[in-house]
């Protein structure tokens, strides 16, 4: 019954048939986001694409400017002298051969996964498990990398990696209610910033169709597009 009385007074707050400016929308999504644990932060953005078509696939990475507000896990796939610059960057686990018996035995207590391109024939053995839960390296999102140091600083800081749905939807969260509406803020506007710029060129008509933001547990509250392009 709380959890119903809270969702409730939450959606009384919010105007379903308004578009909110961003600073707006943002703040009102942390003042609604009022369960017990800290809930993440998601935006919805539905672009004018077709993701059928191989030429308007929109998918890459962003490093946010406050991170995703928790601890990042970081494996990589690695020997050498790369093994060595991985383990110095922070990253939780690194190995090769080894790493992927970890793996094939149920072991999945990371968040991303990088490799060197030399690895990648030997990541492949554990594609079928990395590749349905988002986890396996991709060059097109900085994961396959000679500059591992560099990737695993990104990553542990919180890069977003985002890809458009079959329905021409980009999900993503971008942070927690803890970090505060300035903070969230900005890092919306990186994530907006970045769909921008991988509108591809084949696209035709209003890229930008809708934009809302919401909680885990929280009512979504629609965004003006122009309003937030202009930001």
């Amino acid at each position: 019954m709380a959890k119903n009385k809270r969702l409730v007074s939450a959606k009384s707050k919010v105007d379903r048939t308004k578009k909110y400016s961003v600073e707006e929308a943002v703040q009102l999504v942390v003042d609604t986001a009022t369960a017990k644990f800290d809930e993440s932060i998601e935006v919805a953005v539905k672009l004018g694409v077709d993701p059928k078509q191989s030429d308007q696939q929109v998918r890459g990475a962003v490093a946010l400017p406050h991170g995703l507000g928790k601890e990042v896990r970081v494996v990589v796939f690695a020997k050498g002298p790369k093994e060595a610059e991985a383990k110095e960057a922070g990253a939780d686990y690194v190995g090769a051969d080894d790493l992927v018996e970890k793996i094939k035995g149920g072991w999945l207590e990371f968040d991303k996964a990088i490799a060197t391109p030399d690895m990648m024939a030997t990541v492949s053995k554990v594609a079928k498990v990395l590749g349905p839960r988002g986890l396996m390296p991709n060059p097109k999102v900085g994961t396959v990398t000679m500059n591992v140091g560099q990737a695993v600083s990104t990553e542990k800081k919180g890069k977003l990696a985002y890809r458009v749905e079959k329905a021409g939807i980009v999900h993503a969260a971008i942070g927690k209610k803890s970090m505060g509406a300035d903070k969230l803020k900005d890092n919306f506007k990186t994530l907006l910033s970045a769909l921008v710029k991988a509108k591809p060129a084949s696209s035709k008509g209003v890229y930008l169709r809708s934009v809302s933001v919401s909680s885990t547990m929280g009512p979504g509250i629609s965004i003006d597009t122009l309003s937030a392009q202009a930001e």
